[in-house]
């Protein structure tokens, strides 16, 4: 059985998610006047290269005035005239991406109050903005993040202590900048599109505290260098907090949000004659797990109507998490389709594709992957045990194998996951 057309219509759902976010479209309204003084454009995040090329392209004063460095990942640059674009690792720090945390603070540093600071915020910041704290290396501040994005914590939980164990993240960009005026104008990539952790929230004060960043390390065993836990047991690591006057002159808005990108989809798929139904732009928790209950979801349709009768399309977004014991090669999203594949068994008339709006699941080269209904069948002819792969997180293994990775390239944006779960008419 073909399933060209099923196919191609997941994919263009996709590309509308990716598309609503794109900063070329929705950065222009949301540019400031400018200021009496200089325009100082900074930023970080796997958008920043292509939000600062907006910014040249709208801005309303005289461009030759713009000057700045954001920082993106390896390989997610764009063109630019007067806004350097900087390349560093994600999503683990590099020596590059110190590098250019520790020029992002010197360049805000020295203006006045008829200055402006333009921020441009998206995915990946967190990773991108290394500037650890003192007493601790890039080395060790590397060790930290890799254990943390494989323990299974939540963004916020991980930014939390990010935000700690850094002189740049949890508003210290902020207060760098005083006295000038601080915009942030922000890609969202977070469920619940919180400020304070969108690229660990740079300029906006920060609600968590040290002691919020010990429980967190010690819950998932995770191992701190010596001088880290001392700063944050004697809480010398502290964040500036709301109502810190420090962040009288900053403003903040976010431009592109999870919700925006499913709502974009939803209307292609009534288009293309789907009925949608938006899960939620929040939903997190492990890959797997998250796979089973929309799975269930999806069979409910199929079989009996409930909540939707097919035709219809099931969306959601977030960020879900996994936890690493196996050695495979994965990405959250494969390892969601995995889980999903098990979970639908094959179904004759469930389609999927889930993948990352950035362009890269995890650290893999692709989005993410389709799953059909001759997933689980094409697997077992080619001797691939899915389960077994599932334990090892070996999603990409599977789906590279299949031939059914989603493969974009970066998309110079980020809105986090999508997720669409196609159930064709009885």
């Amino acid at each position: 059985m073909s399933y060209l057309h099923q196919r191609a219509l997941l994919r263009d759902l996709f590309d509308a998610a990716v598309g609503a976010a794109d900063p070329a479209h929705c950065l222009s309204t949301c540019l400031p006047d400018p200021p009496r003084g200089r325009t100082v454009i900074v930023g970080a995040g796997k958008g920043a290269a292509a939000m600062a090329r907006a910014v040249e392209t709208h801005w309303r004063g005289d461009v030759g005035q713009l000057s700045g460095l954001v920082v993106t990942r390896y390989g997610h640059g764009a063109p630019t005239s007067r806004i350097e674009v900087v390349e560093a690792a994600h999503p683990t720090p590099d020596a590059a991406g110190q590098k250019a945390a520790q020029r992002l603070l010197q360049t805000v540093q020295g203006l006045t109050a008829d200055d402006l600071v333009l921020v441009l915020l998206s995915g990946g910041g967190s990773s991108l903005l290394a500037a650890p704290m003192p007493g601790i290396t890039l080395d060790e501040k590397r060790s930290v993040t890799k254990a943390l994005l494989a323990c299974g914590a939540s963004i916020a939980e991980i930014n939390c202590v990010r935000k700690h164990l850094s002189t740049i993240k949890g508003g210290r960009l902020a207060l760098a900048a005083a006295p000038a005026r601080v915009v942030t104008l922000a890609i969202s990539d977070v469920p619940g599109d919180d400020l304070s952790t969108i690229a660990s929230g740079p300029t906006v004060p920060d609600p968590t505290t040290c002691a919020d960043a010990l429980e967190i390390v010690d819950r998932y065993a995770i191992e701190l260098p010596a001088p880290a836990r001392a700063a944050l047991e004697r809480g010398a690591a502290e964040t500036p907090k709301p109502g810190d006057p420090g962040f009288a002159r900053c403003a903040s808005h976010i431009i592109a949000t999870a919700q925006g990108s499913l709502a974009a989809a939803a209307a292609l798929a009534r288009r293309q004659g789907l009925t949608p139904l938006v899960l939620g732009d929040a939903i997190e928790g492990e890959a797997r797990e998250v796979a089973r209950v929309l799975g269930g979801i999806a069979l409910s349709c199929a079989e009996h109507g409930v909540p939707l009768a097919g035709p219809c399309v099931l969306l959601s977004g977030g960020e879900t998490t996994v936890t690493v014991k196996g050695r495979g090669r994965g990405g959250r999203n494969l390892e969601f389709l995995l889980g999903l594949a098990l979970a639908l068994n094959g179904h004759a008339r469930i389609h999927a594709i889930a993948g990352d709006t950035d362009g890269i699941d995890g650290s893999e080269d692709n989005a993410g992957a389709m799953l059909l209904p001759d997933t689980p069948a094409r697997a077992a002819a080619d001797g691939i045990d899915l389960r077994a792969r599932l334990v090892d997180n070996d999603a990409y293994g599977v789906f590279s194998a299949l031939g059914d990775l989603v493969v974009t390239g970066p998309t110079r944006t980020n809105v986090n996951d999508f997720r669409a779960i196609l159930i064709e008419q009885p």
